[in-house]
């Protein structure tokens, strides 16, 4: 076959294959190109899960009528200039409005502040209709007719009504946090009326849209971020550890208000609440990055749902480290939900309470607490005296709890009861704490607390794993993690670039205790190890490190093994399920709970407390 020029009909639906997706995609182009116009109401309807119908109208700046006919032209755009890298709008390709016109039946009716009258242009599956005489209020309304119509391979692809009016549900309310200040309604014959009233644009206003869209236990158990490093800010909101989803759809970031998926920045996200979340369970997030314009392109994909860092190292470490730093000033909380749901299952006839830990499939919490039996507690191997494991001399006491409360932990049997009713009244600071006084012992396990408001209940097990994991942490990288000397060097091929990238990050290895240096062009030797792996695939580890620092230019993967060893240490150094404690020792564990950052949830990320307020204890017993 000759090579022959494309009609400009097959280029835009050639386009339209990158661009329009399904039906939101062209709400997501047509709610921008508004925003972008200046509009404060933006106003949204489908039907047919957007195939037979969307009509997106706006009460923006208008497109003057001798201007129209280039509004559906291919590459022609206001929000561009002459420069590519200073992109300040939404949009600036100038496909949208052609490939969605080259697929389907398209109007565009638009007035000016200025103009005494509207005009409307139209396109039928690539040809342009006239542009004539409308009638229509100051702004734009789009009107998109028989979604791919003209390429009816694509329909095929579709899902249901349902499933396309979801997505495009999302699509309008990703968009609508990142403009609290416009109101967005979203409605339809197959969809209840999504309504988002303005807000503004204060960092007030942006968490009650933010409510709005994620629901209002969303601010109750949130942690406001605000960072900046090196000309990159970052600001939003992240879940308390143990508020969490069973998927990543509620994380939403944005790059200078755009709207992204961002591998590196969900990367992120995960490594910060890495070792606070339960598996297969993902924090609540909303991001927002702010940067020079020419630092980031977003110019990657048509579609402008992913970008790419100048500094990608730089963008990681600021969330990882915010987002961290923001966990462990936030102190101790504990979920709204918790007592939502201990609230249900107290009332007659509800399910049984129950915490949606991880499905990992493996053996159960339960299975975990008496794996080291319930011979006792240890004080050797508690989180106030770490494990030796080769750091030196042991940390002196008064690193952890005070003497009189280490010497309780230090005392010997004791007397066998489940409520102890002869417990000292607790003094008002005690009360005054966030855990409160400890008032019983429950069931061998269960610490009941009071606080002057609300009733605690604390998982003696799950609190003193997270308390000694988090000091077993602080030891390890306090200072560098002793190493163990290989008796012949493991030689690990490698190609060339990964042997480079391994060699110039040696050093941060080093301090984990992981020594290497380059042999030959495509291969590294490895001649210490660390001593914590015990015995390793040393070329796995090497490899896996290869790829992540390829990926995100850090080492957190022999972190991440690292830490995972001082968890199961610490699963098997705490107290034991069934150990009976003494008012002194419960009030201690309270203490240093209130004093550990991330001591509301465990290892494995299982809330360690609830808390009941009165006034909904008062509520169970009709007293409100």
């Amino acid at each position: 076959m000759p090579i022959c020029q494309l009609s400009e009909t097959m280029i835009n639906q050639i386009a339209a294959g990158e661009v329009i997706e399904r039906p939101a995609s062209v709400v997501k182009e047509l709610v921008e190109n508004a925003l972008d116009a200046g509009a404060s109401k933006v106003e949204v309807v489908t039907a047919g899960g957007g195939l037979n119908l969307i009509r997106v109208t706006d009460d923006g700046s208008g497109i003057p009528e001798k201007e129209l006919a280039l509004a559906i032209a291919r590459h022609c755009t206001s929000k561009l200039s002459d420069d590519i890298h200073d992109i300040r709008s939404l949009g600036f390709r100038g496909e949208a409005l052609p490939s969605i016109g080259s697929v389907a039946r398209l109007s565009i009716r638009s007035r000016t502040a200025s103009g005494d009258s509207a005009a409307e242009i139209g396109i039928d599956g690539g040809r342009v209709l006239p542009v004539k005489p409308a009638a229509a209020n100051r702004g734009t309304t789009v009107e998109v007719r028989d979604l791919f119509f003209a390429t009816p391979a694509r329909l095929k692809f579709m899902k249901g009504e349902r499933a396309e009016s979801s997505a495009t549900g999302d699509v309008v309310k990703r968009i609508a946090i990142a403009f609290p200040a416009v109101r967005f309604t979203l409605a339809g014959p197959d969809r209840s009326t999504l309504e988002l009233p303005a807000t503004d644009d204060t960092p007030e206003g942006r968490l009650a849209r933010v409510a709005q869209v994620m629901g209002k236990d969303f601010p109750d158990n949130a942690i406001a971020i605000d960072a900046a490093r090196e000309g990159v800010h970052l600001a939003g909101h992240v879940s308390i550890p143990s508020y969490t989803r069973a998927n990543a759809l509620q994380q939403y970031a944005y790059v200078n208000g755009r709207p992204v998926r961002d591998k590196l920045i969900a990367g992120a996200i995960r490594g910060a609440f890495a070792d606070v979340l339960p598996r297969d369970r993902h924090a609540v997030t909303v991001l927002f990055l702010s940067l020079d314009p020419s630092t980031v392109d977003v110019n990657v994909h048509p579609a402008k749902a992913d970008v790419r860092f100048r500094d990608p190292g730089l963008v990681r470490g600021l969330i990882v480290g915010a987002i961290r730093e923001a966990l462990a000033g936030a102190g101790i909380r504990a979920a709204t939900t918790g007592a939502a749901g201990m609230m249900a299952a107290f009332r007659p006839g509800a399910a049984p309470y129950s915490h949606a830990g991880p499905a990992n499939g493996h053996r159960s919490y339960e299975a975990a607490y008496h794996a080291s039996g319930s011979g006792g507690f240890d004080p050797l191997r508690s989180a106030q005296r770490p494990l030796d494991m080769g750091y030196g001399e042991p940390r002196p006491r008064s690193n952890g709890f005070a003497e009189n409360e280490q010497a309780a932990f230090d005392t010997g049997p004791l007397a066998s009861a489940d409520v102890r009713a002869g417990m000292a009244e607790p003094t008002e600071a005690l009360l005054g704490m966030v855990l409160g006084a400890a008032r019983a012992q429950v069931h061998e396990n269960y610490i009941v607390a009071q606080t002057r408001d609300s009733l605690v209940i604390v998982d003696q097990h799950a609190a003193h794993e997270r308390l000694v994991y988090e000091a077993l942490k602080n030891a390890l990288h306090a200072r560098a993690v002793p190493s163990q000397i290989l008796l012949l060097p493991e030689i690990v091929d490698l190609p060339e670039e990964d042997a480079e990238r391994l060699a110039m990050h040696s050093d941060t290895l080093a301090k984990f205790g992981l020594g290497l240096e380059r042999f030959g062009p495509g291969a590294v030797a490895v001649r210490e190890t660390p001593s914590m792996l015990g015995e390793t695939n040393v070329q796995q580890l090497v490899r896996d490190l290869a790829d992540e620092i390829a990926d995100n230019d850090t080492v957190e993967t022999l972190k991440e093994r690292l830490d995972k060893i001082a968890a199961t240490m610490a699963c098997h150094g705490s107290v034991r399920s069934g150990r009976l404690l003494k008012a002194e020792e419960m009030n201690a564990l309270l203490r240093q709970m209130e004093a550990t950052p991330g001591s509301g949830t465990c290892n494995h990320g299982r809330p360690t407390y609830i808390e009941l307020k009165l006034a909904d204890i008062e509520r169970l017993f009709g007293r409100r």
